[in-house]
Formats: structure tokens, C-alpha cells, sequence
């Protein structure tokens, strides 16, 4: 309340002239028929960082949403298979997804923008108002995205790979695959930016761990990352066996998703080595972290079974969207890890990591029950 009474006399107009970073937003409600829109703060300049999330790290959450609630969102009704139609207001936001570089942008709206957007996957929005005008100016064009953008014969998640693969980042790929950038020419539509952000996410750390993790040697001892970022605390253990994965998180009371004021609010979901068929129930943090890990075992070259234990403290005061999670694994992932050649040593290493009781993380994770308690075949074979 307080970082949008700080703004409110500069985002509460009719006509909103600025730089978008750039950015845009396509939701979901009432799909297949959308509203569609770019995201334009009232401010002139390098806002580049307003819609790069991977940039946020050492931010505070002050920061994070005074930045995020300048973003002014015009909206306008389609279809998600008119992406492919094209047209004057369509052209402009897809050049929005294209670009490279802050955009000169003008919009005119239909009345003063209202509300704020606060959402578990994506990154809090500003007011938004139905729109009657918008024109950009100065686009400076993603080389790469344009290349992928013009092969008519590429498929959308081999696109969304390529990218990966030249290491554009993220933001850049989920605002693509959300304007309807990629894929064979009559099957490209809009895609709400909630669901583009999970799909890029899953869809990248799925192809890496079927054509790359699989395939690489296991690691030779336990390794733990810790990091803390944001109110959380994320500890990443790699265990010296055959890929799975398992992902939980704690909310204590008070914090975004545990009203109770006394008790810890905790769940999670895994995947064994073929991997899962049906959607996550803890839902976009799940795949968000999975990338993370999968980007850094391509990167070494190793495999491993994988547990991320989140704890959210009292200090995370509202949503913030996955990339909070995405960046938090990656950032613990880019620390020295604790090497430990026990799994004895793993337990007594992350207790005095972390607030919540050993004895209800064994209850909740399938890999840590398992760890303690199930014998392996080479076992016998020694």
C-alpha cells in the first residue's frame, strides 16, 4: 500500500507517455478470448530491469514493487488465435516481444487505470484500464528472437530450446512464447503470460533432463547449496544417484499462503527417474526450480537425485511470482556447496540450516524416507 501511494499521482492518467523495459502481459481469464496489452511505465530511460527479474537479486521487496507497480497495463480484447492474424494494436505488442532494447511507447487509455496485480506465478503489474490507443517508436529488434520468430517450419518448443541454448534469458523467451512469436506459421496464438511462464519452464528443464542429465555420469559425494533471498531460505541437496527430483516448501504462519497464526503450512511434489505425467500439484515453483537445477547439473555435466527444501519466513510478506524461486535456487547453486560423503552428514549438516523440525521434513519428502529406509539391490552386491 504504502510503494503505490508513493506513485499513484504519477501511474493514475489517462495518457501514459514512457519507456517500456520492454514489456508485455497476456491474461488468461475467459480464454480463448484474452486481454492483451503492453506494460508501460510513465517514465523515460533505461527500464530495462523493470521486466528482467534475473537482475533482481540484492533488490528488496520495497524495490521490487515500487518498479513493478509503475508498470502501467493496457487492455484490449482478442482472440489467441488472432496472433497470427496480425493488425495494427497486435503488430505493435508482438514488436514489443521482439525487441531488444527500452521502447519509446504511447498509449492512450479509456479511463484512469485501476487495481494492482498480485500473483503467485507472475511478477506483481501495476493499475491497468481498457485501451483505445498505443503506438511504439524506436524498436531496436532480438536478432535472435527475430530468426526464430521468421522460420515458419520451427516448432514452438524447439524455438523456445534454441533460445535457451544461445543463452537468451528467460524473460525474453516467456515474453516470445507469450506474444505468439514461435511455432509453424497457422498454429501460433497468444499465450497467457501465467501459463507461458511454467511451459518455458518445464518444457527447457524436461528436454535437459532426457537428452542431457540422464546421459551423464552420477556425482561422486552429497552436495549441498544454501541460499537466502527475499524472506526464503533454499537448501539444494544432490545426492550421488540416479536422477529424480523433489521439491517442498514451508510457509510459516503469517506468510503469503498460511493465514494460521501457530502452525507451519508445508507440501511439495517429486518425480521419480521417468519422470511425471500429470501437472504438479504445488503448482509453477516446482518446474521454476527444476530448471534452475537442471541448468546447473547441464552445466557440469553430472547427474544426480535432487531434493530443494524451501522455508518462506515472516518476512516474505506477499507474492512475488516463480522467478523468486528460479533465482533463489540458481543463486544457491552458484555458492560453494558442503561437501559430505554420508547421508548421517547430510541430516546433521541441514538441521542446523534449517527452522523447521527434521522430523516433519521426513514425514512430507518421499526422498528423505526413502534415503533413511529403503535398501538398494548394490547393497547385495558388495
Amino acid at each position: 500500500l504504502y510503494s503505490y501511494k508513493s506513485i499513484e499521482p504519477m501511474i493514475l492518467k489517462k495518457d501514459i507517455n514512457g519507456t517500456s523495459p520492454p514489456a508485455i502481459f497476456i491474461g488468461r481469464y475467459g480464454y480463448p478470448y484474452v486481454s492483451i496489452g503492453p506494460l508501460i511505465p510513465p517514465i523515460h530511460g533505461d527500464t530495462s530491469i523493470m521486466d528482467t527479474p534475473e537482475k533482481w537479486h540484492g533488490l528488496s521487496v520495497d524495490d521490487i514493487i515500487r518498479m513493478r507497480f509503475s508498470l502501467i497495463r493496457g487492455r484490449k480484447k482478442a482472440h489467441v488465435k488472432d496472433a497470427v492474424k496480425g493488425g495494427k494494436l497486435i503488430d505493435y505488442i508482438q514488436e514489443l516481444a521482439l525487441a531488444r532494447n527500452p521502447t519509446n511507447s504511447y498509449m492512450i487509455l479509456k479511463r484512469e487505470p485501476r487495481g494492482v496485480l498480485i500473483d503467485s506465478r507472475t511478477q506483481p503489474i501495476g493499475p491497468s484500464a481498457p485501451m483505445k490507443y498505443l503506438e511504439v517508436s524506436s524498436i531496436k529488434t532480438n536478432h535472435l528472437i527475430e530468426k526464430v520468430h521468421y522460420d515458419d517450419d520451427l516448432k514452438a518448443i524447439n524455438a523456445v530450446l534454441k533460445l535457451h541454448r544461445e543463452g537468451l534469458n528467460l524473460s525474453s523467451i516467456v515474453r516470445g512464447f507469450s506474444a505468439g512469436l514461435f511455432g509453424l506459421r497457422d498454429e501460433r496464438k497468444f499465450v497467457p503470460t501465467r501459463w507461458s511462464i511454467t511451459a518455458v519452464d518445464s518444457l527447457i528443464s524436461k528436454y535437459l533432463i532426457n537428452n542431457e542429465i540422464k546421459q551423464f555420469p552420477v556425482i561422486d559425494s552429497y552436495l549441498i547449496y544454501t541460499s537466502d533471498f527475499l524472506g526464503d531460505r533454499f537448501i539444494v541437496i544432490l545426492f550421488p544417484e540416479k536422477w529424480s527430483y523433489e521439491f517442498i516448501e514451508a510457509w510459516f504462519p503469517g506468510t503469503t499462503w498460511n493465514p494460521d497464526r501457530f502452525n507451519i503450512a508445508i507440501g511439495g511434489d517429486w518425480e521419480p527417474y521417468w519422470g511425471r505425467t500429470t501437472y504438479a500439484e504445488i503448482g509453477g515453483c516446482y518446474y521454476a526450480a527444476r530448471l534452475a537445477v537442471t541448468e546447473y547439473l547441464s552445466k557440469i555435466k553430472k547427474q544426480a537425485k535432487v531434493l530443494i527444501l524451501r522455508e518462506s519466513y515472516p518476512e516474505h510478506i506477499l507474492p512475488l511470482g516463480v522467478w523468486h524461486v528460479r533465482e533463489g535456487v540458481r543463486a544457491a547453486l552458484k555458492n560453494t556447496p558442503y561437501k559430505a560423503f554420508s547421508f548421517s552428514d547430510v541430516i546433521k549438516y541441514i538441521s542446523g540450516k534449517m527452522r523447521v523440525n527434521l522430523d516433519i521434513w521426513f514425514k512430507v519428502s518421499r526422498i528423505l524416507r526413502d534415503q533413511r529406509t529403503q535398501m538398494k539391490i548394490t547393497h547385495w552386491l558388495r
